[in-house]
């Protein structure tokens, strides 16, 4: 997939501009289409053979020309001039989360330092604070952003892995018709990062299916080869490691390579109390081979039923199965509607009729359109009278009685004391109100935790979004009492979200777990801003279970009228 390239160019183009001091609106553009660009859910070729690439929300016909150079070329000329205006250390000390151009350029104009490590090196060492506009508080956060940045090297986002994954997948089935194909691992897992892509294949000719796996066209190195296991790397620097097993062993090679590695230990430990013996190759008693086809008799010889892989992480998943008290765990068949999407009203980039066009063809059944309030004018704030067109507009969609049915909602802004940004009176009047914190990151836990907590007790107040505010590798969660905002959650009815969008994740699966077990209400919500990202509702859906939660436990489940009567609203918009 070429997505990921290209967002990293245009993404390069807006640092080098912000450093120039450029038009704010010029910067704008390139991060926007950066952003639309990367989270595409298929590759960008594809997307442009099909509609062509101003079909992409922010992408006009100069952008467009520029894409083709890039897919053509692997860059653009303006880009590789732009480049050279500027000292190539500056725009790679922007990769440090939290360093802006101004920080940047004064940190090598100072010290002339290139490099990430040289920074890290100066701010231990306490030479960094001091310089103009630089505190003791900066200095911290500068290193908190280089572990960041570390951490994120190591493992990238489930989202922006699986993709890849999932593609070299339908290559290899094509390619190897009637070989079984199968993702392993952390991915399989559903993991929030992944360092790695797992994969298994069954078949009785590891060699030709090695020849076809080292000759994928997204390959750009082969690391390893072997009679039945390979590894390669990507064109977007992924490692993806493929064995090929027996037919007769594909189960248990299927439960092995899932792992965890600490569920695998529980799983040999039960075993061995039986006197039998299970690895990658079968279950065996002795040395006879008793079977291992499928991960069903692998769990049925050590008295199990069949655990999900998003539960094999050694939490109680063994000891529930023991007792028989397995969740039957939410699926994407269950989901009937999206609680979060934005719209053309505020920062997304769809119609109304657009975003239910696009449901429909996700077997959804009504979508909860959730614009940006006023004051969150970067993101355009949707203003009162603009509020009120958008709920006749809803009204008078709803009424053609098509097969999805939209919600008049906002994702409205809590402040800096945790007032809200729009009066009870008009919240009162919407279908659902989901709140959340855009500003003031870096406040103490007690402030974070009292704005979430008293926008909780509005009784206007439905969801929570993103509680956490974390972007995986980009920026930790605000210190907030976690503990604390799902205790509210549940005294006040409020349900919290599981933002679907594949760089949030959050709540992440250990605690929506905790809010379950509180007798909270969950709510999945894409966040979308272009069509596409609606669908990574599946990733939500996918941190659910990781997160032990059923189909009871999430209000994506409810029926429109379910729904609308859970919210205690008529649907009427009065």
């Amino acid at each position: 997939m070429k997505n990921q390239e290209i967002a990293a160019v245009f993404d390069g183009i807006a640092d080098i501009l912000e450093i120039q001091g450029a038009n704010p609106f010029r910067i704008r553009a390139y991060r926007k289409a950066a952003q639309n660009i990367e989270n595409l859910t298929e590759d960008i070729s594809v997307v442009a053979a099909r509609s062509g690439l101003e079909a992409i929300p922010g992408i006009g016909k100069d952008l467009a020309g520029k894409i083709q150079e890039i897919i053509t070329t692997g860059t653009f000329k303006d880009y590789e001039d732009l480049k050279k205006e500027v000292p190539s250390g500056i725009v790679t000390l922007l990769a440090i989360p939290g360093v802006g151009p101004r920080t940047a350029k004064l940190l090598f104009d100072h010290f002339g330092v290139s490099s990430i490590e040289e920074v890290e090196k100066l701010a231990l060492e306490h030479k960094v604070q001091g310089l103009p506009g630089i505190k003791a508080r900066t200095e911290e956060n500068i290193l908190k952003g280089i572990a960041i940045l570390k951490k994120g090297r190591e493992r990238l986002p489930v989202g922006m892995v699986l993709p890849v994954a999932e593609e070299i997948v339908a290559m290899l089935r094509k390619k190897c018709p009637g070989c079984p194909v199968h993702l392993a691992g952390s991915i399989r897992r559903r993991r929030e990062t992944a360092k790695d892509i797992d994969l298994l294949v069954a078949s009785d000719e590891p060699v030709r299916v090695m020849e076809v796996f080292t000759e994928l066209p997204l390959v750009s190195e082969i690391t390893a080869s072997g009679e039945t296991k390979a590894s390669i790397r990507t064109r977007e620097g992924i490692q993806v490691d493929l064995r090929v097993v027996e037919p007769k062993s594909l189960g248990a090679a299927l439960c092995y390579f899932t792992g965890s590695k600490a569920h695998n230990i529980r799983i040999r430990d039960l075993a061995v109390r039986q006197g039998l013996k299970i690895n990658e190759y079968g279950i065996f008693k002795g040395e006879k081979w008793l079977g291992g086809r499928t991960e069903e008799e692998v769990f049925r010889a050590v008295g199990l039923p069949y655990i999900p892989p998003e539960l094999r992480e050694d939490r109680g998943e063994i000891e529930a199965a023991q007792a028989g008290e397995l969740p039957l765990l939410v699926e994407m068949k269950d989901i009937q509607g999206d609680l979060h999407v934005h719209s053309k009203y505020s920062d997304g980039s769809a119609s109304l009729v657009e975003i239910a066009r696009k449901a429909s063809s996700l077997g959804l059944f009504w979508v909860a359109i959730c614009d940006h309030s006023a004051s969150l004018k970067v993101a355009g704030g949707v203003s009162v009278s603009d509020l009120q067109k958008k709920m006749d507009e809803i009204r008078a969609f709803n009424q053609k009685g098509g097969p999805v049915k939209l919600l008049c909602g906002t994702e409205v802004d809590i402040d800096s004391s945790g007032n809200l940004d729009y009066p009870d009176e008009i919240l009162r009047r919407l279908d659902i109100v989901v709140a959340a914190i855009h500003t003031g990151f870096k406040q103490d836990a007690k402030t974070l935790t009292h704005r979430i907590t008293s926008a909780m007790r509005n009784p206007h107040v439905d969801i929570i979004a993103h509680p956490t505010g974390r972007l995986i590798g980009e920026r930790e969660p605000y210190a907030v009492d976690i503990e604390k905002i799902i205790r509210v959650a549940a005294e006040t009815g409020t349900a919290l979200e599981i933002n679907a969008y594949f760089k949030r994740l959050d709540l992440n699966d250990i605690q929506a777990r905790a809010a379950k077990e509180k007798g909270c209400k969950l709510a999945i919500g894409t966040d979308a801003h272009i069509m596409e990202q609606m669908d990574f509702m599946s990733l939500g859906v996918s941190v659910a279970r990781r997160g032990w939660l059923t189909r009871e436990d999430i209000l994506n489940t409810l029926t429109y009228t379910g729904l609308m009567s859970y919210l205690h609203k008529d649907g009427d918009l009065t």
